[in-house]
C-alpha cells in the first residue's frame, strides 16, 4: 500500500526509483513506495531531473509542481506534488497503477 501524505499545500509520496531502464514508465509498488524505471543515468543529476518531468508528464501536472525533498543521491526519494491534494493523487496514479491500494 502506497502512503500519500497532504502537507505544505502540496502530496508528499515516496518513490523507488530504477535508473539506466530501456525505458522510464512507472513501474507499480514496492515496498510502500512507487516504483518508477528511468531511462537516464544516475549522473550530473540527469535521473534527478528525468524523474520529476516524467511524472509530471504522466500525471498531467507541470513539471515545476514535483520536487523531490529528499533523496537527491538514493534510488528511494521523498518527492512532492504542489498543489494537489491525497486523494487527487491517487486518482492519478491510479490510472497507471491498477492494482495498487493508496494509504491517505
Amino acid at each position: 500500500m502506497v502512503r500519500l501524505k497532504e502537507k505544505d499545500g502540496g502530496v508528499v509520496f515516496f518513490v523507488k526509483a530504477q535508473p539506466r531502464s530501456s525505458r522510464s514508465a512507472i513501474i507499480g509498488e514496492y515496498d510502500g513506495k512507487i516504483k518508477i524505471s528511468l531511462k537516464a543515468a544516475p549522473v550530473d543529476d540527469a535521473a534527478n531531473v528525468e524523474c520529476c518531468r516524467f511524472l509530471a508528464k504522466s500525471l498531467g501536472v507541470a513539471s515545476s509542481r514535483v520536487r523531490i525533498l529528499s533523496g537527491h543521491s538514493s534510488r528511494i526519494k521523498r518527492l512532492t506534488i504542489d498543489g494537489m491534494g491525497a486523494a487527487e493523487a491517487a486518482t492519478l496514479f491510479g490510472e497507471h497503477l491498477e492494482s495498487v491500494e493508496f494509504d491517505l
